[in-house]
C-alpha cells in the first residue's frame, strides 16, 4: 500500500522501460519499494490530497483545455517557503498543503526522503529534483532559514544583485539546466520589491516498460471537449497491464522501466466527463482505484501528445485557504526581520508522450518581496523652507532660519 501511495504522487505523468518484443528475462527487475515510516506514509496521503485539490482549482481558474502541473514541485517549493512562515500565515499554509499531525522535523524529513530516494529507485528512468534559493544582494536572511533549506532540501543558495540585467538570465539558466532545457525561461523581469526566489525544478524521462511500436501508430479521430473531431496520431499495443473499471471510468496503469513509476490513465465512460471524475476523485477513492487494479491483457489505443503550460498559482492557493501569505499581513519573520509576503507563485510545465516513453519537466517559483515597494523620495526645494544648523553629538541648535524668497546669488 505504501508503494502504491508513493506512485500516486507522480501518477498524473511519469515514465519507464522496454520493448514489447523483449522477453521477460530482458526486462529490468522490479523496483524494491521505498521504505517509509508511518508518518511519512501519512504525509504522502496528505500530499496526494493537496495534489488533487490543486489540480481541480488550477483547471477551474485557468479555463485552459489542456492542463499539466507537478503537484510535487509545488509542494516542495511551498515546503521550503513554509519554513520561513510564522503565526497564522504558517497555519494557513499548513491547511492548504494538508499538513497535520506532524512535527516540523518530520515534515522536512519527509521532503528530504523523497528527494534522496525518488531519483535512484529506477536506474532506467532519469528523475532529477533540484532546489535553489536566490536572495537580493544586501538582504539579511536568517541563517536558520538558510540551513533548513540546505540541510533538508539540498538547496543551492546564492546572493544575487537583482538590479543587474543579467540576474534574470542567471536564474533562468539554472532552471533550463535542471529541466534539460524543456523550460528555458520562467522569469521575464525581477520587480523592485522582490527580495527572494525559492525554486523547485523537476525533470523526468522514462521509457515505457512495454513500448508502442511506431509502425502501429495511425492517424485517427479524437473527439475534444467541445465535441469536435480532430486528427491525432494514435499509438497501439496489446499487452498485459494493470487495469480496472467501474461505472464512471476505465483505469489503465502503464509502467516505466522497473515499474517504480507509472502513468495511470483515467478514461471517463457512461457519459461522464473529466470534470465529473475530478469532482468524484478523492484520496480515498484514488487509493481504492489503485487497490482494484489487476493484471489483464488490454488493447491500448493512446494518442501521442505534448503540452506546455504556464500558471500563476496565487488565486488557486488563495482559494485553498492560503490567504495571508499573499497580503501585507503576511508573517515570514522566520526568513528575515522584514515585512515580507509572497508576490507570485509561477508554475511552468512541459510534457511529451511518444511511443518510446515520457519526458516531463516543471519549475515552481515562489517570489518573496517587501509588503510595500520602497519609495525613492524626491526632495525638490522650490518653495519656502526652514532650516536648522546644529551640533550633532549634543543636539544643540546653533542657527535656525526660514527662507521665504530666494534671490539670484
Amino acid at each position: 500500500m505504501k508503494k502504491l501511495l508513493l506512485l500516486a504522487i507522480l501518477g498524473f505523468g511519469i515514465v519507464s522501460c522496454n520493448d514489447e518484443t523483449e522477453s521477460a528475462s530482458q526486462l529490468p527487475p522490479d523496483a524494491k519499494p521505498i521504505t517509509l515510516t508511518d508518518g511519512q506514509a501519512k504525509r504522502i496521503g496528505q500530499d496526494n490530497e493537496f495534489a488533487l485539490d490543486l489540480f481541480r482549482r488550477v483547471i477551474n481558474f485557468s479555463k485552459e483545455t489542456n492542463v499539466f502541473i507537478s503537484p510535487l514541485s509545488v509542494s516542495i517549493a511551498l515546503g521550503m517557503t513554509w519554513n520561513g512562515a510564522a503565526g497564522e500565515t504558517k497555519s494557513e499554509m499548513e491547511n492548504a498543503l494538508k499538513m497535520s499531525g506532524m512535527s516540523v522535523d518530520e515534515i522536512n524529513g519527509y521532503y528530504r526522503i523523497l528527494q534522496t530516494t525518488l531519483p535512484t529507485i529506477d536506474p532506467t528512468t532519469k528523475l532529477t529534483l533540484a532546489n535553489s534559493l536566490w536572495y537580493r544582494s544586501g538582504f539579511q536572511v536568517k541563517q536558520d532559514f538558510l540551513k533548513v533549506n540546505i540541510n533538508y532540501f539540498n538547496a543551492y543558495v546564492r546572493e544575487l544583485d537583482f538590479s543587474k540585467a543579467w540576474a534574470v538570465d542567471t536564474i533562468n539558466q539554472w532552471c533550463a539546466k535542471k529541466t534539460n532545457n524543456l523550460i528555458p525561461s520562467v522569469l521575464d523581469a525581477i520587480p523592485d520589491e522582490a527580495v527572494m526566489y525559492l525554486i523547485n525544478a523537476i525533470y523526468f524521462k522514462g521509457i515505457w516498460r512495454h513500448q508502442f511500436e511506431k509502425k502501429n501508430t495511425k492517424q485517427t479521430d479524437f473527439t475534444n471537449e467541445e465535441g469536435e473531431k480532430v486528427k491525432v496520431n494514435m499509438m497501439f499495443q496489446k499487452d498485459t497491464f494493470a487495469y480496472a473499471e467501474d461505472e464512471k471510468a476505465q483505469y489503465l496503469d502503464m509502467p516505466y522501466g522497473n515499474k517504480a513509476f507509472s502513468m495511470t490513465v483515467i478514461l471517463p465512460k457512461n457519459g461522464n466527463t473529466t470534470a465529473d471524475l475530478l469532482e468524484y476523485l478523492t484520496v480515498d477513492q484514488w487509493n481504492s482505484i489503485l487497490q482494484n487494479l489487476s493484471m489483464r491483457e488490454v488493447e491500448v489505443y493512446f494518442p501521442r501528445f505534448s503540452s506546455k503550460n504556464k500558471f500563476l498559482l496565487n488565486d488557486p492557493l488563495i482559494d485553498m485557504g492560503m490567504k495571508l501569505a499573499f497580503t501585507d499581513n503576511a508573517d515570514f519573520t522566520n526568513i528575515a526581520n522584514k515585512n515580507l509576503f509572497i508576490s507570485r507563485i509561477l508554475h511552468n510545465t512541459y510534457i511529451e508522450v511518444t511511443e518510446e516513453g515520457t519526458e516531463a519537466a516543471a519549475v515552481t517559483v515562489v517570489e518573496v518581496g517587501y509588503t510595500s515597494v520602497p519609495i525613492i523620495p524626491e526632495f525638490r526645494v522650490n518653495k519656502p523652507f526652514l532650516f536648522v544648523i546644529r551640533e550633532n553629538s549634543t543636539g544643540i541648535i546653533l542657527f535656525m532660519g526660514k527662507m521665504g524668497n530666494i534671490e539670484l546669488f
